[in-house]
């Protein structure tokens, strides 16, 4: 982000709140073009944004505050300067519903805590799609009103020149073309009056407290309700196990039937349908930022997205003729080229565990063995205030405890100098784990600090997957 534009949204900031903001952090960004800054100050704290696109920023906006009236939970717009394409949301935390899912698989597997918080989303999904999409304003939609045969042919171009060609994958580009007429043809016979989403998946539904809250909508228009629930549970990188996703989609028609007539054979009809043209868009996005753009972490999902497209294809049974696209799909799997990038990708796992010393040391649940384990005892304890006593170190008077009155920064910097080593090695050898574990009295404070300093400096340095485990508090 530009100096010039960082300090406008400051002052923005300022202006708000009529507070001066003590921290600017930069937020790692994501697969849009916007950029992310978080300011905190005494009293408040909240999410900066740029997004040189204004027509995208006002879908955004406007779209939050129907939303909010009608009970959704989003983000609250505080401020917005159309003039500087900035504008300020409230800040839901870091917890997105993929680093929940990192996080807990690590240690539990696909446990029922994971299918929990996921059915409390796919039963939120039809309020977003009736309730709130009944009578929002369309003309906001961009760059379409609705997911309409122009959207679709949009999407299917977009996998065939950013994914096949680059991925040089062999078609007949006449065939495949006519097979993409009849595609649409047969997806748009499906009801489609409601509000689609667009991108829903898992790292656009923030948890706060337990609660699942949505951000990221601004791509959305109208459309069929299939679509949604689609990006949900064939999301790549979530990897929901098939028995898992058959119960949540059970689960999202309960729901839906409450508030609207539902099919379940037609919706189900048309379910893979959309299952395949979403798959087909991600697929696009994954060649154009990874093969294009050379993004390389965006190469890492396409394993997963062919291991969903084998399932799909098992299943797909549609009343037209698609020939040429599904020779092409299920060539796939076979191509040389896909296979290399996936052999390439093995990817780092560091899995970062707060403990109490109290109650021993944490067990290694990868096989590997090896690791790290500090000692944050050393450092000043908070605990022994009446005032933090109840807190945790993920608590802003707890973290403003160690970053005003502490030598916590004395403590970590060397810390992290031994683990980058490490990363950056383990990397160059292509080892997919490494564990690092902070130790203290109560699990309570010092370690959990230490922990979440460590997992949000390696997300923002590096391309591995960081799980954090507070043992004393998670479990």
């Amino acid at each position: 982000m530009k100096k010039k534009t960082q300090q406008d949204i400051i002052d923005l900031y300022k202006k708000r709140f009529m507070e001066e903001s003590i921290t600017v952090e930069t937020l790692p960004p994501s697969g849009s073009y916007r950029e992310y800054i978080r300011l905190t100050s005494p009293h408040f704290k909240a999410i900066g944004t740029w997004n040189e696109d204004e027509k995208e920023n006002t879908a955004f906006i406007e779209f939050s505050k129907h939303f909010r009236s009608k009970g959704i939970k989003v983000p609250e717009i505080y401020d917005y300067k159309p003039s500087e394409c900035i504008y300020l949301q409230e800040d839901l935390g870091n917890k997105t519903l993929y680093s929940f899912l990192s996080e807990v698989r690590e240690f539990e597997g696909f446990s029922d805590r994971i299918i929990g918080i996921y059915r409390k989303v796919v039963c939120e999904l039809p309020k977003i799609q009736i309730v709130a999409g009944t009578d929002l304003n369309y003309d906001f939609c961009y760059p379409r009103k609705a997911f309409d045969r122009q959207s679709m042919m949009w999407d299917l171009n977009y996998f065939k020149y950013y994914f096949l060609k680059l991925a040089k994958i062999s078609f007949n580009e006449q065939l495949l073309e006519d097979d993409f007429t009849t595609f649409t043809d047969y997806l748009l016979k499906a009801e489609s009056n409601f509000f689609m989403f667009r991108d829903f998946q898992s790292r656009n539904v923030m948890l706060v407290e337990g609660e699942p809250w949505f951000i990221d909508y601004q791509g959305g228009r109208q459309g069929a309700l299939q679509y949604d629930l689609a990006s949900l549970l064939y999301d790549s990188k979530a990897d929901i196990p098939q028995n898992v996703r058959e119960g949540l989609m059970e689960d999202y028609l309960d729901e839906l039937g409450k508030i609207h007539p539902v099919d379940r054979n037609e919706f189900r009809q048309y379910f893979y349908g959309y299952v395949l043209i979403r798959m087909m868009q991600a697929m696009g996005a994954y060649g154009f930022r990874g093969f294009y753009e050379k993004k390389e972490h965006f190469l890492k999902s396409i394993p997963f997205a062919l291991d969903n497209l084998d399932i799909v294809l098992q299943r797909v049974d549609l009343p037209v003729e698609l020939p040429e696209l599904i020779k092409v799909l299920k060539s796939l799997s076979d191509s040389q080229t896909l296979k290399k990038v996936a052999s390439k990708q093995a990817e780092l796992t560091i899995a970062i565990t707060s403990f109490s010393y109290k109650k021993g040391y944490p067990t290694d649940l990868s096989g590997n063995g090896g690791g790290f384990v500090f000692d944050c005892r050393s450092v000043r304890n908070p605990g022994k205030y009446d005032q933090y006593k109840s807190l945790t170190g993920k608590d802003e008077a707890v973290i403003r405890f160690f970053e005003e009155d502490s030598d916590m920064e004395d403590f970590l910097k060397p810390v992290f100098s031994i683990i980058e080593r490490s990363v950056e090695k383990y990397m160059e050898r292509g080892f997919t784990h490494l564990s690092v574990s902070f130790g203290c009295t109560g699990g309570q404070h010092r370690s959990v600090y230490s922990s979440e300093r460590m997992g949000a400096h390696l997300r923002n340095k590096y391309p591995v997957r960081v799980v954090i485990n507070h043992r004393e508090q998670d479990n």
